[in-house]
């Protein structure tokens, strides 16, 4: 990406940033900008449409237009590559006396030009204040210019950070402590230096937020049961909300939900209550059982009177089995129906 400016008396008067179509940061950051910011013959921005959509600017409305050229400009990052093809009098000056320390130094300024970066590293130097074309340097050997260059060192790794725990009020009005744990690493090492202060703070922080704000619109069960659904959620919403700052959101995952110790005894108390209350159903589905099947027995005995006796002979040797003192005197119970009878 190039700058181009245009000069009055000395003084540089405006400078268009114009992408680098072979450098795929640009293409990146053109993307981010949307089809209505393009590079037209000449250098020059213009405001195109879509070429799908066969829509040209004479067609679209005045104000819409303006609209979209202002989105544009807004959505071009602050870290967009800037090659200084004017750095004035003074930068012109305060490079060549650069220049000429190290050489004069030199093999001592070597030590102190040379920098070197590992694979998962990149560099992003600054030249008196601005940023150099090319993006991030690395991996390997770089050169930088002392007195006037500027590098900072950006980790591409994933890094992974635990959310406090956080005291949540649910949609039920339960309070409940959550935390969780982050994954996410730096997409574009020049945008995270360039577009926030602190890419690590400014991620951990917008994650305690998500956290609090997400789980606050969730029931405690929800949350219990839905814990999936609200980490790919929470994932979805830091994702989009990091990409202006050059950080992408790999995973989310919900560590730990804790509950008051009023809370969970009167949980247990519940889940108590509900088994006691299943165990006497089927206690009473047994007996129900049981009763139906003495009747049926019953109605079988009463068909033959001679089964009668024969269930009072088992259960004689039944008892007569067992080591006990009881004695059992055996009467006939046709005897007992003459009196029955009258």
């Amino acid at each position: 990406m190039t700058a181009q400016s245009s000069k009055s008396g000395g003084t540089m008067t405006a400078r268009r940033i114009v992408p680098d179509e072979s450098d795929p940061e640009d293409q990146e950051l053109v993307q981010m900008a949307g089809p209505t910011l393009t590079s037209a013959p000449g250098g020059s921005n213009a405001l195109n449409s879509n070429s799908h959509s066969g829509a040209t600017p004479i067609d679209m409305n005045k104000e819409e237009a303006h609209r979209r050229q202002m989105r544009a400009e807004a959505s071009v990052p602050i870290g967009a590559k800037v090659e200084e093809t004017d750095l004035g009098f003074c930068g012109w000056v305060l490079t060549i006396i650069s220049y000429m320390i190290v050489f004069i130094t030199f093999p001592v300024s070597i030590w102190l030009t040379i920098k070197i970066v590992q694979e998962y590293e990149r560099a992003v130097i600054f030249r008196l204040g601005r940023l150099l074309s090319g993006g991030a340097k690395g991996p390997g050997i770089f050169f930088v210019i002392p007195c006037i260059d500027y590098y900072s060192k950006v980790d591409l790794r994933t890094v992974s950070f635990e959310i406090p725990p956080q005291e949540i009020l649910t949609r039920d009005s339960v309070t409940v402590s959550v935390d969780a744990v982050v994954y996410y690493r730096v997409r574009n090492a020049t945008i995270s230096v360039a577009n926030v202060e602190d890419a690590h703070h400014s991620t951990r922080l917008l994650s305690q937020t998500t956290l609090r704000n997400i789980l606050g619109t969730r029931t405690l069960s929800e949350i219990l049961s839905e814990r999936d659904t609200i980490s790919h959620s929470m994932q979805s919403i830091l994702d989009d909300a990091t990409g202006s700052w050059g950080i992408q959101v790999e995973r989310v995952e919900i560590k730990d939900v804790r509950l008051p110790v009023q809370l969970q005894r009167a949980m247990a108390a519940e889940a108590e209550a509900a088994r006691e209350a299943r165990a006497k159903v089927i206690a009473a589905e047994g007996e129900k059982n049981a009763a139906r099947a003495l009747k049926e027995a019953g109605d079988v005995i009463s068909q033959s009177p001679a089964a009668l006796q024969l269930r009072y002979l088992q259960t004689l040797s039944a008892i007569s089995a067992e080591k006990n003192s009881t004695i059992v005197f055996p009467l006939p119970i046709d005897l007992l129906n003459a009196f029955f009878k009258k």
